[in-house]
């Protein structure tokens, strides 16, 4: 993965979440499979993230809020995605330096 890009069709949104009830839940961009890389290691576990601030959000253990979500919490450092429908070397979005 190695083309650096930060728009576009191939390219995933900037901020996106897989909770139905968010505002930057997009079931359309999910269905196609969004792949992670956080701080260099590439991620299953995520919730939630933005690309300009540089944030992902992961579940805290099994803990659930008084509505049954579970909880999360943020963490900070170097976020790039990807559409994994896209093949080897697809177009990667990450914070343009």
């Amino acid at each position: 993965m190695t083309e650096e890009t930060t728009a576009g069709p191939d390219v995933p949104p900037d901020h996106i979440a897989i909770n139905p009830r968010s505002a930057h839940f997009d079931a359309d961009k999910l269905q196609r499979g969004i792949g992670i890389r956080f701080k260099g290691t590439v991620r299953t576990n995520i919730e939630e993230y933005c690309i300009s601030e540089g944030w992902v959000r992961v579940q805290a253990g099994r803990s659930l809020d008084r509505f049954g979500n579970p909880l999360t919490i943020k963490l900070t450092g170097p976020v790039e995605a990807w559409y994994e429908d896209l093949g080897e070397n697809p177009p990667v979005a990450r914070k343009a330096d």
